[in-house]
């Protein structure tokens, strides 16, 4: 007798094709550098940030993920002329020479600038101010690197406690303008007893120049006439720094 018509099992779609582990394609399979298979982002969420290299940190924060993100940020580094240069570079630079999009070259100007802001010891009012060796722990991650020159003044109280610090200049590649008018103005307004000037050498050499002995002679003899004493004059640069009292080249 045939089977009821009813009773027949019910037909169903075909099964869903599921590729073979073996042969399905892998996203970002191609590692670059000490990146994972899996990509930037997936490496940093397992692992964390500090164990990415660093062209996969410059691909998360340009939003690249992926090898293939990694593999283009190692690019854009070497244009930029290494992670060193790259880390000082501006906004606009990352955006003409690097060729990235305005908002990504502001967001990488930005976590470098970031990085540079936690390094900085800043002082607070009333630090002592102990030897020169403390300024230039203090300031040589903050100044090594820049390619201008930058002129800081330092005010003391007459216990060589800080009152604040202020950028009085910044200059070119090998020197910056500095008139003992604009050097003294904010020790003045501040009514400070003393002040202490530090400066870079963007060549890293903190060997100080001719040019630099000269204001060093005009600083003091200024504050001399305004009753603020030069304490000191410190070269900040990438392989160390010089002291003006140390070295003895402080007037007076």
């Amino acid at each position: 007798m045939p089977p009821r018509t009813d009773d027949a099992a019910p037909t169903l779609p075909p099964a869903e094709t599921v590729p073979d582990a073996t042969t399905a394609p892998a996203r970002d399979a191609a590692p670059v550098g000490d990146e994972a298979v899996d990509g930037v982002a997936e490496r940093a969420w397992r692992h964390g940030v500090d164990r990415l290299a660093a062209d996969g940190l410059v691909a998360l924060v340009a939003g690249r993920g992926g090898a293939a993100g990694a593999a283009r940020a190692s690019t854009l580094v070497a244009r930029m002329g290494g992670l060193r240069r790259a880390a000082t570079a501006s906004a606009d630079e990352w955006r003409v020479r690097g060729g990235v999009a305005p908002r990504t070259a502001l967001r990488l100007a930005a976590a470098f600038a970031l990085g540079r802001r936690a390094l900085d010891r800043p002082w607070r009012r009333g630090d002592a101010f102990r030897s020169p060796a403390d300024v230039f722990e203090r300031y040589h991650a903050a100044l090594r690197d820049l390619r201008k020159e930058r002129f800081v003044c330092l005010m003391l109280d007459a216990k060589n406690r800080v009152l604040r610090e202020e950028v009085v200049s910044e200059g070119g590649l090998v020197s910056t303008p500095v008139h003992p008018r604009e050097a003294f103005g904010p020790a003045v307004r501040e009514g400070a007893h003393g002040v202490l000037f530090l400066h870079n050498h963007p060549s890293g050499d903190p060997e100080p120049s001719d040019v630099d002995v000269d204001l060093t002679r005009r600083l003091v003899a200024s504050g001399e006439l305004l009753g603020i004493t030069v304490r000191d004059h410190i070269v900040v640069a990438e392989h160390g720094y010089v002291s003006f009292l140390e070295r003895g080249l402080l007037p007076g």
